[in-house]
């Protein structure tokens, strides 16, 4: 890992520590705009902070229900046109398999995961 890798990281680890996680999608919910997509895990953001869409950074909250960061992922919307960053906080390989399909399960939006080491 670089020394730019760790800076990432530890701003990261950072911004969760010093925010409020918010679970707005729970785990088994369906996507509001879209009924047949199901959440695989929490969905949420960090209050106080902010992204592209105008809303708080988003996370998904894995099983283990804390803050430790798991990794992150970047996604490109194609409908939105945007580009964001989604926190994986406290995910499991199979919580982030999942995840990574939910966002690559359309040819309108794609997601490269970062995987924490």
């Amino acid at each position: 890992m670089t020394d730019s890798d760790e800076a990432f990281w530890a701003a990261l680890e950072r911004l969760v520590r010093e925010s409020e996680v918010v679970i707005d999608r729970h785990r088994g919910s369906a996507h509001p705009r879209y009924p047949n997509i199901i959440y695989g895990a929490d969905y949420g953001y960090l209050r106080d902070t902010s992204s592209m869409d105008g809303g708080g950074i988003d996370v998904w909250r894995g099983a283990g229900g804390g803050k430790r960061i798991s990794g992150a992922i970047v996604t490109v919307d194609l409908v939105k046109r945007d580009s964001e960053i989604k926190i994986l906080l406290d995910c499991t390989e199979e919580e982030i398999s999942g995840i990574m399909s939910f966002h690559n399960g359309s040819e309108y939006m794609k997601a490269l995961l970062l995987r924490r080491r």
